[in-house]
């Protein structure tokens, strides 16, 4: 026979044999084949850690284009360099990189071992700016600090570090104990200490940070599990307490008044600034004016570096610009809430839960009032706005968060896997087989860690 003669038979016969996975991927629907890979993308050890890492970097970078560009007209206004608030900033994002990347390497017990003493320095601080000749205040707010120049601090605003640490820290010391179940220990001295936090701010007159502060402290006690009366309780009386401060204010009245006002002069109160937001938001359009194009920050809409820079934002780069902010804003958000949702450590679950709320909760107070949905408050934009005394806080934590996103068990497994291309030998040689063995060898090693870490 001539297939006797040839001598290869069986690997024609095997060539032969048809092949049932080909036919496969034509079947497949193609929507649920990119699904798949973007579920499975998302899912990937490492997807918190980079959208903390980018997320933030994007917001600080974009941050400080539209400060240069919202604070030029307010700098040459008071005769001073077009530049003057973006230099200001810029310097106090480096400072802020630099705090963020040393709480990115600090391990998880130093993090809890400084609490306490942060705590102290706030208290200290926030002391101090009621202290005559020492405090001084801003837009009718005692609650800064002059350091000399122009330079200025504002020890609220590292109050709300202090809060998420030491809080974070007590709640794990008490869970660890199994002190959670009684009611006084889910309380004391937590609550009197946020309320001793809250009454340092108020003395100022600064509602929108007191505002802050306490969805930190709910924040905490929600992630600690407090029952639904006792947090029921904590709420009515915050509520009742912020109600009487709301009104014995004619300030607060008059923002109160201004919710979704379209003129100027709404009765009693003057919406200038809130109705000239709306104005900027309404002419940006889809794609905006252009950078350094906007009419508001002619001296129409006031703060418009600060509190109002969201307005300036939509006015320059209209409504894919401010998508575009709510965007990164949720994306941090889901970072941290998946960050707090998948770790092991109370400490870990708590701080990052803390650090979430604390973000999430200034930027819808800062962006709701923009659009006329809230009362102005008087916050910034968390990263976003001018202001170095809440820039380095606030930069601090995202360093806890990236710290906490590498301390997972698949993220510290994925990270494990990496090698550098340059500068470091091979042990095998450069054509030797050691080289496959050891990156397989990584490799299972990652995905036996990866299964067991993940939840």
């Amino acid at each position: 026979m001539p297939s006797s003669r040839t001598g290869k038979p069986p690997v024609q016969r095997a060539s032969r044999r048809p092949r049932p996975a080909v036919a496969r991927p034509s079947s497949e629907n193609p929507v649920q084949r990119l699904y798949g890979r973007a579920r499975k993308a998302w899912d990937r050890p490492l997807t918190a850690y980079y959208l903390i890492v980018g997320g933030s970097v994007l917001i600080i970078v974009l941050g400080l284009v539209m400060v240069y560009s919202a604070s030029q007209i307010t700098a040459l206004q008071m005769s001073l360099p077009g530049s003057y608030f973006f230099r200001k900033q810029l310097l106090a994002a480096v400072l802020g990189g630099v705090l963020l990347f040393v709480a990115s390497r600090m391990p998880v017990k130093l993090h809890r071992a400084l609490a306490y003493p942060i705590l102290a320095a706030a208290v200290f601080l926030m002391a101090l700016v009621q202290v005559p000749g020492i405090g001084m205040a801003v837009n009718g707010n005692q609650n800064w600090i002059a350091l000399g120049g122009s330079f200025q601090v504002q020890p609220s605003e590292f109050g709300k570090l202090a809060l998420v640490l030491w809080g974070a820290d007590l709640i794990a010391r008490k869970q660890e104990k199994r002190l959670l179940t009684q009611w006084k220990h889910m309380l004391v001295p937590l609550v009197p200490v946020a309320f001793l936090l809250l009454g340092l701010i108020m003395l100022g007159g600064d509602m929108g940070t007191a505002i802050i502060l306490t969805a930190i402290l709910f924040g905490l006690l929600w992630l600690a599990g407090a029952p639904t009366r006792l947090f029921g309780g904590v709420l009515t009386v915050a509520t009742l307490i912020g109600g009487v401060l709301i009104k014995t204010s004619p300030n607060r009245m008059a923002r109160l008044a201004c919710i979704g006002a379209t003129e100027p002069k709404s009765g009693i109160a003057d919406c200038w600034q809130a109705v000239h937001g709306i104005y900027a938001l309404a002419s940006g359009g889809i794609f905006g004016s252009g950078l350094g194009a906007s009419v508001e920050k002619w001296g129409q809409l006031p703060e418009a570096h600060t509190d109002f820079i969201f307005a300036v934002t939509g006015e320059e780069l209209g409504l894919s610009g401010t998508l575009s902010v709510l965007a990164l804003f949720a994306a941090l958000g889901y970072a941290g809430i998946r960050v707090a949702g998948r770790t092991e450590d109370p400490f870990v679950r708590y701080a990052a839960g803390g650090v979430t709320t604390w973000i999430t909760a200034q930027a819808v107070i800062n962006i709701g009032a923009v659009l006329g949905l809230l009362p102005i408050a008087g916050v910034p934009l968390p990263l976003f706005s001018y202001g170095g005394s809440a820039l380095l806080p606030t930069m601090f934590a995202i360093g806890l968060l990236i710290a906490f996103a590498r301390d997972e068990p698949a993220a510290r497994a994925a990270l494990a896997m990496r090698q550098p291309r340059f500068g470091r030998k091979r042990a095998g040689g450069s054509g030797g087989a050691r080289g496959p063995r050891r990156w397989n060898t990584m490799r299972r090693r990652a995905s036996a860690a990866r299964s067991s870490g993940e939840r």
